[in-house]
């Protein structure tokens, strides 16, 4: 079984979780909409990637109440 050979110091600890930090989102504002969106993403909220629209937006979805 492995075994340390001696303490870990908080300082050495500290140092190897360095980069173990979360980072904050870093959003881009949509050209065409002006929401908010991950960089290099498709909008979600038009659905334009590059300046194109790439994803159809459906007006509005009727449901029936019995399938619902």
């Amino acid at each position: 079984m492995a075994v340390p050979k001696s303490k870990i110091t908080r300082s050495k600890r500290g140092m190897r979780r360095a980069h173990d930090s979360l980072i904050a989102a870093n959003p881009n504002e949509c050209p065409s909409c002006g929401e908010l969106k991950r960089p290099h993403h498709v909008c979600p909220s038009c659905g334009v990637y590059n300046e194109r629209e790439v994803v159809a937006q459906a007006a509005e979805i009727e449901l029936d109440e019995d399938a619902a």
